[in-house]
């Protein structure tokens, strides 16, 4: 059985403070958007010890105990017993780019456990284990957008559709370190609720408001990404921001951008005709 799992932009991204549990608390929303890495999982009986990877595309060089899919399926079967199986993935999202590729991924292989091998786990069900995993796993279970809360897992609705814009995402081809981003933030309250903003105010005022607490201390770091920001604006976005933690970079425009200003950049352009949802 194959899918395609997306990935996701954050619009907006306050980091209200650290918890006692070494998470922080945010408040964000996850846009899906149709960039997709693919994932197949057959029943293969000379699976060592029920479970094998293999993987092309873009390289994951990490141990498989530290595979988030390789966790997932861990989870499972401490759940239900499952036939021996191998999981193909084929890797297009680019990884230490805050758009979710490897939260997806899981997620999306959770959902097909659950169908391929009849589980009978409900959505509520299959949030709780994709939570347990990742704290913006559980978005991509259902795959809509949402306002998030807690540390990203607490969910609900939210009054957003962006389907008549084009929406261009850039990465920079720079890793950025999702720990390394949160010891370096500089906490702020936020002047206007970033929900209100994204439901009540025209997208064209989102730039003077809707902020992504993590870009301060990127750019400093990393100053390619803010260039790459500000050659978005040039280009005619009405709104631009680094996703998550970086460093990929999204622009929403009116009309379709000039891809030769990106070319130099691994990009992906969804057009009005091609949503996800």
């Amino acid at each position: 059985m194959l899918v395609f799992s997306n990935c996701k932009i954050n619009l907006g991204l306050n980091v209200i403070n650290k918890r006692l549990d070494g998470f922080h608390n945010l408040k964000t929303v996850f846009y899906p958007i149709n960039w997709l890495d693919a994932l197949e999982v057959i029943e293969d009986d000379r699976s060592k010890n029920g479970f094998s990877f293999s993987q092309s595309g873009l390289t994951i060089d990490v141990p498989i105990e530290n595979n988030l899919i390789y966790k997932a399926w861990q989870l499972i079967t401490n759940k239900t017993k499952l036939p021996p199986i191998k999981v193909n993935l084929v890797k297009r999202i680019p990884m230490g780019a805050g758009l979710g590729g490897g939260s997806s991924n899981t997620a999306y292989f959770i959902t097909l456990i659950n169908s391929k091998f009849g589980l009978g786990f409900s959505s509520d069900e299959m949030i709780q284990l994709s939570a347990q995993i990742g704290s913006d796993c559980a978005f991509f279970i259902n795959n809509k957008p949402v306002f998030a809360e807690g540390k990203g897992d607490v969910l609900s609705s939210i009054n957003i559709n962006l389907n008549q814009y084009y929406i261009l995402l850039v990465f920079p081809n720079i890793y950025c370190n999702t720990k390394d981003a949160f010891n370096n933030l500089i906490y702020k309250t936020p002047t206007i609720e970033l929900k209100t903003i994204i439901e009540k105010m025209p997208i064209g005022e989102w730039k003077n408001y809707l902020v992504n607490d993590f870009e301060q201390s990127i750019f400093l770091k990393h100053p390619k990404i803010k260039e790459l920001k500000e050659l978005f604006y040039s280009e005619g976005a009405v709104y631009s921001s680094m996703s998550g933690s970086g460093s990929c970079v999204f622009g929403i425009f009116d009309q379709e951008p000039n891809l030769k200003s990106f070319e130099h950049y691994q990009s992906f352009l969804q057009k009005p005709n091609n949503p996800l949802f």
